[in-house]
């Protein structure tokens, strides 16, 4: 989903691996001609939001939606909200937008690009109401944690974009990450954890149950949800 970069040496390390799986028709379609109405491509400078959308509203920014159904659930929910879904597997961009159109939603803009680059240089500094981050790559051996999304570089970029009041949203089936995110977030300057305890929050009414946390749940993973308030 993301690119970070480590300090000591200048190199972008990819919290993400782009895994194109095979697209059906209606995805492929869906590519190509609802691209317009709902693709953005991945920009260089940061959006004019009330101009992308046509209007002036609290705009979401979701980090890796996977097949969408969680994001096209608020998205169908909320319509006076606007949302931004960013993206690398090009099957489940095709499945959102190609389900968007039948919903009729009009509040929603996908990106197919690396994440935090798209956060980085698209996105105006105090812009955005939430970051919503479901399930990311746990990158569980040892070797690979440098690759997790949740990082101190990441979490000063999250306070950038929020607005004041603004909320970083947050689930993983994995307790080590889960664990390793509430150390990096809970010492973030500017972010307050809306947990009484310093820990985790019970699962928000608007995160919807996917098939991917169900099929967690019969492995036996717990869901672990954090919830933050830019200060």
């Amino acid at each position: 989903m993301t690119d970070i970069v480590e300090p000591s040496h200048r190199r972008e390390i990819r919290s993400f691996v782009r895994r194109e799986g095979r697209m059906t028709d209606a995805q492929k379609r869906a590519m190509d001609e609802l691209w317009p109405c709902y693709g953005i491509a991945a920009p260089t400078e940061a959006v004019d939001l009330a101009q992308l959308f046509g209007r002036t509203a609290p705009c979401v920014f979701e980090i890796g939606f996977g097949m969408g159904d969680y994001l096209l659930s608020r998205v169908v929910a909320e319509p006076e909200r606007d949302f931004i879904g960013v993206e690398v597997h090009r099957p489940g961009v095709g499945r959102l937008m190609h389900r968007a159109q039948a919903a009729g939603a009009r509040n929603l803009r996908v990106v197919s690009d690396d994440a935090v680059v798209v956060l980085r240089q698209g996105i105006a500094d105090g812009a955005l109401d939430e970051i919503v981050i479901q399930f990311p790559d746990p990158w569980h051996k040892a070797r690979h944690h440098k690759r997790r999304l949740i990082q101190p570089a990441f979490a000063q970029l999250a306070v950038c974009k929020l607005k004041p009041g603004g909320l970083l949203s947050l689930a993983t089936d994995w307790q080590h990450y889960a664990e390793h995110m509430l150390e990096v977030l809970n010492a973030a300057p500017g972010l307050c954890n809306l947990s009484a305890d310093g820990g985790y929050v019970p699962r928000p009414a608007t995160r919807l149950k996917t098939k991917f946390e169900t099929r967690g749940e019969r492995l036996g993973h717990a869901v672990f949800d954090l919830s933050f308030r830019r200060l």
